[in-house]
């Protein structure tokens, strides 16, 4: 969840490293801090509360100068949001200092231990226990590579760390398990983050640490080395795709508008995805005996609504678990195939719900946005999203990029399985084809209105939001980003389901939004209208979300934003983006955090 930066140069690094932490603020903005060495006097640490700007403007990170240095950007776990937590920590001599994303499982025996041994310590995170133990060991050791491979070898948990020292203020340290860390390896420094984003401004080529490695980083060269044993390992430069131009607003107000904005080139890369690859995964979900996807939170949503598409265009209907109770529902074992969905190929309960499901042998298979992410190092079979850099916390055009990729999987399936025909399929595949350009006329047509909407309505602190079939994931997605975005409460659920308790609760202080679609699909738009009209029965506010009609009959809606007639294969998407308009309107009425939501990080890699 935090994010951790590091550059090694024999010039001042100072003004880059701060720009690099900046750009990790998406995995963690309650605290920040750096820790700067220059030379063997001293290591400066300035850290506080707030963000990377914020935290700036009070410690004077201009006047800071050094050519050597960590920084970190904080998602509390352990112990309160303050300056004392955080990152970085230094130790008692104030020779060491750490930065760390993860959980220390064990901190507890290993701080009283320290503490026995006379460390006193100024936080209550899990993290401070490291750079004592360093410490410690670095007393009878005299050498800082066995002290700090000697502390890695006690920790149990997860961990990506970052340790300087003015012992050797030319190296940084760093080890990674179960946490993402990699190396930027530039012209005239070298670099460790987090993910691209800390050096992508400086250089493309990168090296990616597995679980169980540590390194050491220099201005000009790098060593990999396993923990366990010491022994050194060698390891391809990789090349990223993407430039920092991507990871940059464009004029938009905020990066999320930018991203929705960004859709219809998005589908149009899912769309050109390599049909090979596409194949390939459909022979995955139906080469077993059982299949599974699974994903967490909007990911968990994506797989649901694919497993609709499944049941419906290819015969097969998967069985969807959320990833953090994957290991304790789902009955793995080398019949099984596990299809994992990821932004950022680093969600610590996905990477576990993998974890398990090689142990058991399963086939592995990911779709993912970040190319040499942990979860597309470690699948069998691999789907990279080709969705660019996504910088808002909240997920919107990766989400909807991986719903396209599984409908063609589908299609794909559907074939296989003699659930649908080749001519069947083509037509389906055509009618992905218009989703950008249906996309594209929704947002330059219909977002006015969905703002008007929004901003009438911003005061409301409760919504409904309903759908049946493909769009009840839609509905469960929609309320998600409403929760996520403009902190206002919001359930998604079937529409059927109302009736069933649910319905007491419709009076003025609740808003519905019910998820309607073609009337092509006749039962499936009976139903949804009758549920709208429950609604309207008991007085309740309803927005209808839908398609133009030939009907002339008047809808049971209080408001309609009404789309243009879509083929029922591709509706859900459009009404996805509708959705995401809505709630990033209100978001922005109520004057939130629209990149930043409070709480939230984009890279949930904690337990």
């Amino acid at each position: 969840m935090c994010g951790i930066a590091g550059i090694a140069s024999l010039e001042d690094i100072s003004e880059r490293l701060v720009a690099s932490i900046r750009n990790l603020e998406y995995r963690g903005y309650d605290s920040c801090g750096i820790a700067l060495v220059n030379g063997s006097k001293a290591i400066r640490v300035s850290k506080n509360i707030g963000t990377v700007d914020e935290v700036g403007a009070k410690e004077n990170f201009s006047k800071l100068k050094g050519s050597l240095g960590i920084a970190h950007a904080r998602w509390a776990t352990h112990g309160k949001v303050t300056k004392a937590n955080a990152h970085p920590h230094t130790s008692c001599g104030k020779d060491f200092s750490i930065t760390h994303n993860g959980i220390i499982s064990n901190y507890g025996a290993i701080r009283a231990r320290l503490l026995k041994q006379g460390h006193k310590f100024s936080s209550e995170t899990d993290t401070e226990v490291i750079v004592h133990l360093v410490e410690e060991y670095y007393k009878k050791l005299k050498s800082v590579e066995k002290a700090f491979v000697r502390a890695l070898r006690d920790l149990d948990g997860s961990f990506a760390i970052a340790l300087v020292t003015k012992h050797e203020p030319d190296r940084i340290y760093c080890a990674r398990f179960e946490s993402p860390l990699l190396i930027g390896l530039g012209d005239d420094a070298n670099y460790i983050g987090s993910d691209f984003s800390a050096f992508i401004q400086h250089t493309k080529n990168a090296v990616f640490l597995e679980d169980g490695e540590y390194s050491i980083i220099t201005h000009d060269s790098h060593c990999i080395k396993l923990i366990s044993t010491g022994e050194a390992v060698s390891r391809p430069v990789q090349k990223l795709m993407w430039d920092s131009e991507m990871a940059q607003k464009g004029g938009f107000p905020h990066y999320m508008l930018k991203e929705i904005y960004e859709q219809p080139q998005i589908v149009q890369n899912a769309l050109d995805i390599d049909r090979k690859l596409i194949r390939g995964f459909a022979k995955v979900a139906l080469e077993k005996s059982r299949f599974y996807i699974t994903g967490v939170g909007t990911t968990f949503y994506v797989a649901q609504l694919g497993q609709y598409y499944f049941s419906q265009y290819a015969g097969l209907t998967p069985m969807v678990i959320s990833s953090d109770e994957f290991r304790f529902l789902a009955q793995v074992d080398k019949n099984c195939s596990v299809l994992a969905l990821s932004q950022s190929g680093e969600t610590y309960d996905t990477l576990t719900a993998l974890r398990h499901a090689k142990s058991m042998k399963a086939t592995t298979a990911a779709i993912v946005n970040v190319m040499g992410s942990s979860m597309a190092r470690m699948v069998d079979h691999l789907i990279l999203q080709q969705s660019g850099p996504e910088i808002c916390v909240i997920s919107t055009k990766a989400a909807l990029s991986q719903m396209i990729i599984l409908a063609r999987v589908v299609l794909e399936a559907g074939v296989m399985n003699k659930r649908i025909t080749l001519k069947q399929a083509k037509t389906f595949e055509r009618e992905l084809g218009q989703l950008p350009g249906a996309i594209e006329k929704i947002l330059n047509e219909k977002s006015g209105f969905i703002h008007s909407i929004a901003k009438t309505h911003s005061k409301i602190r409760h919504w409904l939001f309903l759908g049946r079939g493909r769009y009840y994931p839609v509905a469960r997605e929609s309320a998600l980003k409403m929760k996520e975005v403009a902190y206002v409460h919001a359930e998604g659920m079937p529409s059927g389901f109302l009736k069933h308790g649910t319905i007491a609760l419709i009076d003025d202080r609740l808003n519905s939004v019910i998820f309607t679609p073609p009337e092509e699909e006749k039962l499936l738009y009976e139903l949804t209208l009758s549920s709208a009209e429950e609604i309207k029965a008991r007085g309740g506010y309803l927005l209808g979300i839908t398609f133009k009609s030939r009907s002339k009959e008047p809808m049971p809606f209080t408001d309609q934003i009404v789309l243009p007639k879509a083929p029922p294969f591709i509706a859900p998407f459009l009404e996805m983006v509708v959705a995401q308009l809505l709630s990033y309107f209100t978001a922005t009425t109520l004057k939130r955090n629209i990149d930043r939501p409070r709480s939230l990080a984009k890279s949930v890699t904690v337990a």
